[in-house]
């Protein structure tokens, strides 16, 4: 199970984490949720058919990496499609934003309720609903595609050449975790496959 995630009976998954994937997965998780901001939802006393029909932004994020959590609904080819792109964006941005938050929160949430092994090897099995395996497949494909953007990866091509980077480069770091969370999201999805 180390490294990977496992289908558990009657449905969910587990994986064994140690105490520094436990961390840096927790991290990775807060900077997304950084990054994503707390949103312009309503209050909880606001009136509830109100946040119904609240909109959202109307123009794409100026961050390419929440420009790729959050892109056009449409191509900009035509006035008519950017017009078309710009409605759905407005009605559906916040609700998009707000349930990646959620999932990014619920990844750190589960994290946070890990206790290490008492053998004292720093490590610890995390165990999943089926509902909280998507909701962690969402966050992890949501980390996947902000740090392949900060590495501006654009085809398999690219993502090949960073399997050759020398140990000196600075991006390093970031490709490992790339290539890490890749691993997690493919087990991940296999133990939902029927």
């Amino acid at each position: 199970m180390a490294g990977q995630f496992e289908a558990l009976p009657g449905g969910g998954a587990a994986v064994a984490l140690d105490e520094v994937e436990i961390s840096i997965l927790r991290s990775l998780a807060v900077q997304l949720m950084e990054l994503i901001g707390p949103g312009d939802e309503p209050s909880v006393d606001a009136d509830p058919l109100a946040a119904l029909f609240s909109e959202g932004p109307s123009e794409p994020p100026s961050d390419p990496a929440l420009r790729r959590l959050f892109p056009d609904a449409y191509g900009d080819d035509s006035e008519e499609l950017r017009a078309a792109a710009s409605d759905f964006r407005r009605y559906t941005e916040n609700d998009l934003r707000a349930r990646k938050r959620d999932d990014a929160l619920l990844v750190v949430r589960a994290l946070d309720g890990l206790s290490t092994d008492a053998a004292g090897e720093g490590g610890a099995v995390l165990k999943l609903t089926p509902d909280e395996s998507r909701a962690w497949l969402g966050a992890l494909n949501d980390l996947r595609l902000t740090i392949g953007t900060r590495l501006e990866v654009t085809d398999d091509e690219e993502s090949e050449r960073l399997y050759r980077l020398p140990d000196s480069d600075p991006r390093k770091p970031m490709v490992m975790a790339y290539l890490w969370l890749g691993a997690l999201q493919e087990s991940l999805v296999a133990t939902l496959m029927p």
